[in-house]
Order: structure tokens, then C-alpha cells, then sequence
């Protein structure tokens, strides 16, 4: 896929809007209650240290997972596995996973089923970028900075082969 122009979608003031709205309604649910925020590597990075730095708890604990995903083609990718596991239990804990971006739901359905069976006292999901629309697994977001229906995003920890990551914006990548 050859890219050639970025079409911004959020700016950085839109993000960091949303973002804070996003830790107030957090703030507001675990008021007083210990929390672990997991992110979900790579693509979450961004969004999840400016998230954490709003959090106002008596107690954060942050561990990351990293998922990888197997299928028939570049967009069906129904296998997921662990690449790297959260090292801390979950048991008995409230814990938040954060993630950049929901698609098809695959990735978000296996990490979701496989942190309930390890008995978590609550389970949520915050996402940067939900797109219902391509939803093939149900898989439901508490925390939703944004959704979209559609487009190649880039940006704010999102990437195309691992580039674009570090722009402070989410942009839409145009083919040429």
C-alpha cells in the first residue's frame, strides 16, 4: 500500500481534550479504589501515559501486554496470542485495559475473555479510536475517546509498518 498524503482526522487539542474527559469519567467510577491500567503495546503508548498522568487514585499500578494476530489476509486476523503477558496478577483488582484502536474485535474479545478468567474484581475497556462499523466480535468499550467509520489512521501511537507513530495528531492516510 503506497501512502502519500495525511488528511488530520483529531488534532492535538481535540486529544488532549477528550483524554481528560476520559480520566474524569475514570476518576469519577474508581473514586477511592485501587486500579491497574494495563496498555496494550505498541499502538496505545501515547494514548495511555496521558491517560495514567490524569488518573487521580489512592494506588495505580501500570503493566503492559502485547497481542499478535494470525489470519487469511492483512484485514481477517481471528487467531490472537500473547507476545508479552501482563507480569502482574490480576486477581481481586480493578483493572482498566488500555487500547489505540478497536476494529474487527478479535484482539480485544481474546484479551478481555483471558483477563476475566484470571478473576479480576472489575474489568473496563478504555480505546482511543472505536470503528463499530468493522465490528465482526462484540466487543464493548466503557471508554471511548472517539469513534470512526472507516480510513487508515495514523498517529498519536498509531502506525502504518511502524512509521507515523510520533505524530502528535490522528491523521488519515490517503493512497496515491
Amino acid at each position: 500500500m503506497r501512502m502519500k498524503k495525511l488528511r488530520r482526522i483529531y488534532a492535538a487539542h481535540q486529544i488532549r481534550a477528550r483524554v481528560a474527559e476520559l480520566a474524569a469519567q475514570i476518576n469519577a467510577l474508581y473514586d477511592g479504589e485501587s486500579l491497574l491500567v494495563v496498555c496494550v503495546l505498541k499502538g496505545a503508548f501515547m494514548f495511555f501515559s496521558d491517560l495514567v498522568r490524569r488518573l487521580e487514585r489512592p494506588h495505580v499500578e501500570v503493566d503492559f501486554v502485547r497481542l499478535a494476530s494470525y489470519g487469511r489476509s492483512a484485514t481477517s486476523r481471528r487467531e490472537v496470542s500473547f507476545v508479552k503477558d501482563v507480569e502482574l496478577a490480576l486477581a481481586g483488582k480493578h483493572v482498566l485495559v488500555v487500547e489505540d484502536i478497536i476494529d474487527t474485535g478479535y484482539s480485544m474479545d481474546f484479551l478481555l475473555r483471558q483477563f476475566a478468567d484470571r478473576g479480576t474484581k472489575s474489568l473496563r475497556l478504555a480505546v482511543l479510536v472505536d470503528k463499530r462499523e468493522r465490528r465482526e466480535v462484540s466487543v464493548h468499550a466503557d471508554f471511548t475517546g472517539f469513534a470512526l467509520s472507516g480510513g487508515f489512521i495514523v498517529g498519536y501511537g498509531l502506525d502504518y509498518a511502524e512509521r507515523y507513530r510520533e505524530l502528535p495528531a490522528i491523521f488519515e492516510l490517503i493512497p496515491e
